[in-house]
């Protein structure tokens, strides 16, 4: 079953903390970027941890393998269930991840990120020889399995093709996720809660739509059950 991911995308954590507080027992997951990272530290991880959080702290690591070590571990030991990193950084960085990983929290999930859904092949900074955003994300995902990563980042028009190419060993979470009628700000390949779902996302990560809404809760209590409805829709039930 899917899991929805709320994204605390705040400059300090003060109004992090009073999202969250208003969001428990409705999302079973909220996400720490970089900016309240940045501004938190791992304390921000430990205070969302005792409201009932599972975190997925979203850095994106991507450095030489023995930094790239430390910061997996360094993530594992302030409580993350969840953490990423970038497949472009190889088998070796991947490889090193994973046993920053055994050094502190085995059981959190390691993500690797394909191509951020704000891209498309135009926004890279090389030739790509035509091969287009999707087929891109395809491409690395591959290289995530390979690489013994637990799941991918990658946008929901992606999701049925990875999981096909990988035989459903991987797991995908979708950002970029706007429900029919929200803004799409600076994302460019984005899908619905409900479609997320039927393409096979196991977590979708929404923000704005959420936090940004005037009443935070019923906004993410409605996606919840939208996707609940698609997730019925897929195991054929009524």
């Amino acid at each position: 079953m899917s899991e929805l991911v709320v994204a605390l995308d705040y400059p300090e954590p003060k109004p992090a903390l009073e999202m969250a507080r208003g969001l428990r027992g409705v999302a079973p997951w909220v996400k720490v970027g970089m900016e309240l990272f940045g501004a938190s530290g791992p304390a921000i991880v430990e205070e969302l941890k005792k409201l009932g959080f599972k975190v997925f702290l979203d850095l994106k690591f991507f450095d030489i393998p023995n930094t790239v070590r430390g910061a997996v571990r360094s993530a594992g030991n302030a409580g993350a269930d969840m953490c990423n990193i970038h497949v472009l950084g190889g088998a070796r960085m991947a490889e090193a991840a994973l046993a920053g990983r055994s050094d502190s929290r085995p059981e959190m999930l390691l993500f690797g990120v394909t191509l951020l859904t704000s891209m498309t092949e135009a926004d890279l900074p090389l030739d790509t020889g035509g091969i287009q955003g999707p087929e891109l994300a395809l491409r690395l995902a591959v290289s995530a399995k390979a690489y013994y990563l637990d799941g991918v980042v990658c946008s929901g028009l992606e999701v049925a093709g990875i999981k096909a190419a990988t035989a459903g060993d991987l797991l995908c979470l979708t950002p970029g996720i706007r429900p029919d009628g929200a803004e799409r700000a600076d994302q460019r390949r984005v899908v619905t809660p409900a479609e997320a779902v039927r393409f096979g996302s196991d977590f979708l990560v929404i923000g704005r739509p959420i936090t940004g809404s005037t009443h935070p809760e019923r906004a993410a209590e409605a996606i919840g059950l939208e996707m609940e409805r698609a997730g019925r829709e897929n195991r054929g039930e009524a």
